[in-house]
């Protein structure tokens, strides 16, 4: 009996290995997940762009005008790229009274990264 015993314990783990290694982890993300994670690290930058020392006489404006994901095919590790597009609005107080206002854009690239599930820039 104490071998019937043995056998069935060796296959029970045998097929807990099976099962265990055979998903191979979690399925990649969704175009959906990514676009949300991406626009979250756009709202993230907006928010840091916009934080300007008062005592500099400058105030900023970003304006989040893109937010774009491209699939990467054939890179597990890589799947999506991905952009942000921002226009940014400076206005600052010269020291003779008046105000000048520049608008330029800025674009940020990133790659997602599978094993941590984050955007990466580049």
């Amino acid at each position: 009996m104490t071998g019937r015993v043995r056998w069935l314990a060796a296959a029970a783990a045998a097929s807990v290995v099976i099962v265990a290694c055979g998903k191979g982890g979690p399925p990649p993300p969704t175009r959906d997940q990514v676009v949300a994670l991406l626009r979250q690290e756009a709202e993230s930058l907006k928010k840091e762009g916009e934080r300007v020392d008062p005592a500099l006489g400058v105030a900023a404006t970003w304006k989040i005008e893109a937010v774009e994901v491209s699939e990467r095919p054939g890179d597990a590790s890589k799947p999506w790229n991905g952009s942000i597009r921002f226009g940014i609005e400076s206005r600052t107080h010269d020291p003779d009274g008046s105000k000048t206002a520049d608008r330029f854009e800025k674009t940020f690239q990133y790659a997602f990264d599978a094993a941590s599930g984050r955007w990466q820039m580049r």
